[in-house]
Parts: structure tokens; sequence; C-alpha cells
């Protein structure tokens, strides 16, 4: 057989161009002459009209078309796990991964295609103080050695992102653009992302996730208020929003609820044990159920406010009966005690009498103790459930107090961190107990521990994975802020190990709490890379770079790293099991299995790979083998071939 038919193992990440080509080559064919595209037949085919107008909306800056040159380069890296750094390795189904995160996410895309349930990220908000990304699409390996110090390099690259330089917005789309695009790849179906933001970018942030993931996809915007001000002007902003949007909005489900285990849901299942008791004491019901929103206020934020108790349920009487504008309507409502008018609003009712009798009869309508107040409408906790909050009350230094307590030496160790409970609100509403987070400017890893807490606290399992980039920090105990991340994730799983100390385990988990994280982090690939070579070099040259392929693998290689290279560029889950499965002395063969997508290949690195070595395998054509093309002579590939799937490196 030829050898240039056999298979080559993936060398970079994904090409997204290349892909989406073929996409749209499956379903417009016709528009296609000899493998390009013919545009006017693909708007014929569309039935639209060109519009050669110069007026028309668009949204674009200055280097828009170097974002979208950077998000088409595939990536020459590779993750190589690190397990000095991470705990539980072997068996956790969490990762961090320290990188650059434009990199990282072009390599998972192939493994984590709509995976993921939910994106959450707190990016840079361009202030002109932090940091933002110097992609450079010629070589964005490259430039991420050089902006980490692992090669040496002119200049200082870590620079903020100046409003003097005259592309301010400029800059951080075109850093945010590319990230946002292949984080939508990764989500479901059914997922959701939220971004968090302040006033510097907000309104940018919309219209680029308009154009992504689409406007019909916008869900909302959230605002936390706590946050700490600082604006310089005459306006206090305590304030910032997240965001939201959905991979697409008509797959979310109706309510939008959790399952039974989730934490929130778990409480309300104690509010409706006390709304079952109501009929015996509703005062020392009431009495209860002050005392445990004040124990579990931390989980109950931001629905504390609903503190009332009638036979119907859990209420809170903060809708209003006006009409919002003047014109509504006008007649009396009778207090039930006093026997008089009740004060009317301003702009009269918003109900016409019939539907505020059917109100007051059906036990919707709050009363104060006299006719001096105005009547309420009483909502019901169980209308609640089903919507996030639009507006979230939480101070942000709460986000101080959380990490003094996991840091008591390190004083102000990172600044403007989200608070964990913040998070825990959004998580607990979004994710089921199954679900897989993305995280991918992680910062001070809030989101690892906000879901290692939620975990633990309901039994659930979900997964995240985090990245962030080694940015140094000027503190010499923890060099970087990724060196920040992994230590909170260290010390968040202790304390919950500590905190669980004396007590019986849980016994309502089907599988052991994950109490553990793999670390990876961004390299250069284990292949050799080809070097472009002047034009006027010589023969010889071109012959000694040549040699250089005889063998693919760099010098020095490591058979882990380049399993996990193979793994992931074969689209295969970075939490794959890798197990040794011959005992032949002569031959080492590992087993990887993705038990999520239920596939699995073979690998062998070995120097020589004899047929004889397969056939103990027992390979059928359903199965993958990989193996070094410097491994096996023409007569082993050609039986290999007829046995199972071969790829070669």
């Amino acid at each position: 057989m030829n050898r240039k038919e056999i298979e080559k193992v993936e060398t970079t990440s994904i090409n997204i161009a290349a892909e989406q080509k073929k996409q749209l080559k499956a379903i417009f064919p016709e528009v296609f002459t000899e493998d390009n595209i013919d545009f006017a037949k693909l708007q014929a085919t569309l039935g639209n009209i060109v519009d050669d107008r110069p007026e028309r909306y668009s949204f674009t800056w200055a280097g828009k078309r170097e974002a979208i040159q950077m998000l088409q380069t595939p990536s020459k890296a590779t993750l190589k796990p690190d397990k000095n750094e991470s705990v539980d390795f072997d068996n956790t189904q969490n990762l961090f991964i320290e990188g650059d995160n434009l990199e990282v996410l072009k390599l998972i895309r192939k493994s984590y295609p709509g995976q993921v349930k939910m994106i959450y990220i707190d990016p840079p908000y361009n202030t002109g103080n932090d940091f933002i990304y110097p992609d450079n699409y010629t070589d964005p390996l490259d430039n991420y050695l050089e902006l980490t110090g692992q090669k040496d390099s002119e200049g200082n690259l870590q620079t903020s992102n100046l409003e003097t330089s005259g592309r301010y917005h400029s800059a951080w789309l075109s850093m945010m653009y590319p990230r946002l695009f292949l984080a939508r790849q990764l989500l479901r179906e059914d997922g959701v992302i939220f971004v968090s933001i302040d006033d510097h970018e907000v309104h940018n942030l919309r219209l680029l996730m308009n154009e992504i993931f689409g406007e019909e996809n916008f869900l909302g915007v959230i605002i936390w208020k706590g946050a700490t001000d600082n604006n310089p002007t005459r306006i206090a902003v305590e304030h910032e929003y997240i965001v939201c949007f959905a991979r697409n909005q008509t797959n979310l489900p109706s309510s939008w609820k959790n399952n039974s285990n989730d934490a929130k849901n778990a409480i309300l299942q104690e509010y409706n044990r006390l709304k079952i008791q109501l009929k015996s004491n509703v005062d020392a019901i009431q009495q209860e159920l002050r005392r445990f929103i004040k124990i579990h206020q931390e989980s109950l934020n931001p629905i504390t406010h609903y503190n009332r108790v009638d036979k119907k349920g859990v209420y809170t009487g903060s809708r209003k009966v006006h009409n919002p504008k003047a014109g509504g309507y006008n007649y009396d409502v009778i207090h039930p005690v006093t026997g008089k008018v009740c004060i009317p609003p301003t702009n009269g009712y918003r109900y016409p009498k019939e539907r505020m009798n059917e109100l007051i009869s059906e036990g919707r309508i709050l009363f104060g103790d006299d006719e001096t107040q105005i009547i309420q409408i009483k909502e019901y906790l169980i209308d609640y459930e089903s919507k996030l909050a639009s507006v979230i009350h939480l101070d942000s230094r709460v986000a101080s107090v959380e990490m003094n307590d996991l840091f008591p030496d390190n004083n102000k160790i990172f600044t403007n961190s989200k608070p964990r409970l913040l998070l825990k609100n959004l998580f607990s509403f979004c994710l089921d107990s199954q679900d897989l987070i993305v995280d991918f400017f992680a910062g001070s890893a809030t989101t690892a521990q906000a879901v290692l807490d939620l975990n633990h606290e309901d039994g659930g399992n979900r997964k995240f994975i985090l990245v962030q980039l080694p940015q140094k920090t000027d503190n010499p105990q923890f060099p970087t802020i990724a060196d920040i991340s992994k230590e909170r994730i260290r010390r968040s799983i202790q304390k919950i190990k500590n905190s669980d100390n004396g007590k019986l385990p849980l016994q309502n988990r089907e599988t052991p709490e994950d109490l553990g994280f793999k670390v990876l982090k961004l390299s250069k690939s284990n292949y050799r890379q080809s070097a472009e070579l002047p034009s006027d070099t010589d023969t010889e040259a071109y012959i000694e770079q040549l040699e250089l392929f005889n063998d693919p693998l760099v010098d020095g290689w490591k058979l882990e790293n380049v399993i996990y290279e193979v793994m992931l560029k074969q689209g295969y889950s970075l939490t794959s099991r890798i197990e040794q499965v011959t005992e032949i002395e002569s031959a080492t063969i590992y087993k990887i299995t993705d038990e999520d997508k239920r596939q699995h290949f073979y690998i062998s690195l070995d120097n020589q790979f004899h047929f004889e070595t397969a056939r103990t395998l027992k390979l059928t054509k359903n199965d993958l083998l990989i193996c070094r093309d410097m491994a096996i002579d023409d007569t082993t590939a050609a039986n290999l071939v007829l046995q199972c799937r071969l790829k070669t490196i």
C-alpha cells in the first residue's frame, strides 16, 4: 500500500474557517463553484436583493478584520498536564488551564463542542488600568510565550489599554470578539452565557454579543447593586452589570428551574414544610420563618424579602397597585378592619374595580395596619422561582472577606474579585447537578469555589473548566494570578474537608464528591514545527530541515504529554481515562477512553510496533490505533489497515 494514504494525526486545533465552509457546503452545495463560494448565488438562494447603498446599519471597529483572522488561525500549541500542582489528578473531572484563553479555547473547541451548560466570565472592563491581551494573529503562541516570559522579547508586552492609544474601544473589542465567538461553540443548545461588565463597555458588549449570539437570544441584563464606587464624576456609581445571552433561547426550559437537588430548591422545600404547618400556629411559623431566613440568608440572597407567610405560601408585598401614569381607575377600597376607605394611589388603581374585587376575594391584596397605608399585591415566592431577579443586592466587600478567610496572611492578595455568593446565586439557578460550567477569565477562581460549595451543599456533581493567564503579580509567594487561582481552589477544597471532620459522609450521592482539579498548562506542541526559511536558503539547509522530520516529535518529548496532545486534537475530553492495556515486554500500549462520548482509541509511542502486538488487542474495524510512522514498516502498515483504523504520528 502507499504509505501516503495512511491518515495522520492532527497537529493543530480545528480550522474554524474550513469547518464553517464545510457546513455551508452541506446546506447550499449549489452556491459553490470549484470549491469557492459564489456570493451572488448565495444571495439569490437566500432570496436577498443585494443592497449596494453606502448607508446601512452595521457594527464594526478598527481591527475587526484582524480579530477575525485571529479567530481563524489554528493553534499549534498543546496543553501539558501538571500533576504536582493538581489535587486528585487521576479522578477529578474539574480542570484548571493556565494560559492565554484564546489559544486554550481553540484547543478545547473540538473536545467540548456543545457540552457546556453555562459560561460565566469577568473580563477586563477596559478602565484604562486593567490588562488587555495583546493578540497577534501571525503567531499567537509566540506572542503568549513572550508575554509570560518563556521566550525573549524586545519591549514590554504587559501593557494596559490606555485611552490615549487611539484605539481604546477597538482594542478591547478585538480582544473579546474571537473569545466570545469560540465560547458560543462550546455552549449546549440550551446553554447560557453571563458576562460581568461596567459602564465602560456595556454598550459595546451588547452590540458585540448581538452579532455573535443573535439579538433574539438576548435574555436580559442583571444589575448587581453593591459594587464599589470608582467613578470620578459627580455620580456615585454603585452597580455593575451582568449581560445574559442564550445559545438558542427557544431551547431554554419554560420555567428555567433546577432539579430537586439544587441548593435553592432545598431551601424552598423547607419553606413548603413550614407552610404545611401554618394551620396549627401562624404566629409560631412566622417566627420560625424569620429565624430560617436569618440562618440561610447567604443561600437565599436575593429572595430574603419574601419574609411573610399565609396559607398559600411565602410572599412579599413589594408589588404596587398604582397606575404607572395618570389615568388609572378611581374607586374606593374598604379596609377590612377599620371599615374606612384606604388612601388611593396618586394616579389611580391599575386594575378595574371588578378585577380588584377578585384579588381581594382571593386574598392577594395586602392591607396595612389601617386605611392610611396604600394597599399592595402579594407576590408569592412560588411565582418567583422560575425567574432570575434583574437586580441583585450584595455588598462587593463580601469578596474581600471571603479572600481574607482563605488567605489570612496575605492582605489584599487579589482585588476586585466577584463575591462567591453572587456567583452561587447565578449558578444555583442555571446549573443542574451534573452540568459543566466554563470560566475563561478565571481571576482568583471564585467560580471554582462557588461550584465546589454548591456541590457540597446539595450533593451535586457540577464540573468546571477554568482558564487563567499567568499574569505577573507583585506577590513573591504567588508570582502570577494563575498561582493565586490554583491556591484558592486548593484552600477551598481543604476548607470543605475540614468542615466535614467528625461528620458522617453524605449518603445520597450517586458518585463520590469531586474535591479535586487537574492542572494543565499551555505549551509548545510536541510535534516539530517547520520554520520558514529565507528564499535564498541553500539546498543543504532544506535537506537538514527535512531530516529533522524523520521523527516528527521534538527532542526530549515525554510520553504523557504526547498522549494528552493526541487526546486533545482527536477531540477527546481532557479527563478521559488513560490505562495501559498490554503486558508484552516489548510493547507499551495505552487505551484512552472518553466515557461521556463513549469512544476510545489505542496509542503506542514505541520506536517499533509489530503486527503481533495488535493481534493481542483483538482490534476491529471500529477501533482506532495511533502509532509513530517510523515504528511500522510497509507490511505492518498494510496489515493494520485491514484490521483497524490506523493513524500515524
